[in-house]
């Protein structure tokens, strides 16, 4: 009887921690490539929230995500330079009078159903312009980083304390780390 117990607590304790592990911003598919002028991100996370943000959502409270992208270039003698160093804010935010989320960024609004068709939005960034071509050199090799996270510094006061005590409001995904030749793409 004793192991039994034991096993059904080992059981919940991976259950309820595989279940806490699932929530959260994990990236899926990513491509950094030049395109006509400029070097273009292409990114899809996957975008869960916990049921405490979707419901302080749809009480009104506005989410802002930001995607950042670092590009460095490595040097003997100094620091790493930092050639390319951006953001992409996306708003989310819940219209109780037509009950639909609104994902804002960048000028466009998009609308959505449903909380999970406006994760879907939030996590598709596709043809984000970063820099120019000129700005990297083709004879050297750059490393990139780039994430996604909820921005706590733009929620109400009230819920940025909130968001210091509590795990649920720490939203964020792994940094991405890549290398960069720009030759070897411009052969291709």
């Amino acid at each position: 009887m004793r192991f039994f117990l034991s096993a059904l607590i080992l059981v919940m304790f991976y259950a309820c921690l595989s279940f806490a592990l699932a929530e959260g911003i994990k990236l899926r598919q990513f491509s950094f490539e030049p395109v006509e002028k400029s070097w273009t991100i292409s990114a899809s996370y996957s975008v869960e929230l916990p049921a405490e943000l979707v419901e302080a959502i749809k009480k009104g409270i506005p989410f802002y995500f930001v995607t950042e992208l670092q590009i460095t270039r490595g040097r003997w003698y100094w620091f790493e330079e930092k050639l390319i160093q951006t953001n992409k804010n996306i708003r989310l935010s819940y219209q109780p009078l037509t009950q639909q989320y609104r994902i804002s960024t960048e000028g466009f609004t998009y609308s959505a159903n449903s909380i999970s068709e406006a994760l879907i939005q939030i996590g598709a960034i596709g043809g984000w312009q970063v820099a120019d071509l000129a700005v990297l050199d083709n004879a050297q090799t750059y490393q990139g980083a780039m994430r996604m996270r909820l921005d706590l510094t733009k929620l109400p006061k009230p819920f940025q304390i909130n968001a210091l005590n509590t795990r649920d409001w720490t939203v964020l995904s792994d940094w991405h780390q890549f290398t960069i030749t720009p030759k070897a793409r411009a052969t291709k």
